[in-house]
């Protein structure tokens, strides 16, 4: 398997393995899928910004990360929101790892000193991937997302990216 940078030519197998997520479970508060069209300006303002990598299994496309603004506000402009997508049936197989040692990587070099994640509760295998990435867990939003006739509580971990000196380096 290969981790590569995402093109926009990568926005429809990325719908597909993030369609399921959407229409089936409470993993993403998103209700509708996005287009391949959506997903392809989703891709491109990622790679304009953080970065957004894929994960290809003999040339097909199997998962994806990406790094987003964690908020708007300056002084947040140093912390992104990450987030990893995999094809159903590929979790606890490595993939997950591979994609955000990759997507950390490209995100410490454009300056980015802190990492952020969400992660809809229950769900274990985020739990485990982001303890084993050295995320740490800082709090939970309890009964914070409705979806499929239920609440959902979400937990947010964080981890360091990059340190250096004070003030830091503009993110590039």
């Amino acid at each position: 398997m290969v981790v590569r940078d995402a093109t926009e030519a990568d926005a429809e197998a990325c719908a597909a393995i993030y369609a399921p997520y959407v229409t089936d479970t409470a993993i993403t508060f998103e209700n509708e899928p996005p287009t391949p069209a959506q997903m392809a300006e989703r891709i491109a303002t990622a790679l304009r910004t953080h970065a957004w990598v894929v994960l290809e299994d003999r040339g097909r496309v199997v998962g994806y990360a990406y790094g987003s603004a964690f908020k708007s506000r300056p002084a947040y402009r140093w912390a992104c929101e990450v987030s990893v997508y995999l094809e159903t049936g590929r979790r606890r197989t490595g993939g997950g790892r591979a994609l955000y040692a990759a997507l950390l990587e490209r995100l410490a070099r454009r300056g980015f000193r802190t990492a952020v994640a969400g992660t809809t509760l229950p769900n274990e295998a985020s739990v485990g991937l982001h303890r084993a990435m050295g995320f740490e867990p800082v709090g939970t939003y309890q009964r914070i997302g409705w979806k499929h006739g239920t609440w959902h509580d979400v937990t947010w971990t964080q981890r360091a990216i990059l340190t250096g000196a004070d003030p830091p380096s503009e993110p590039r």
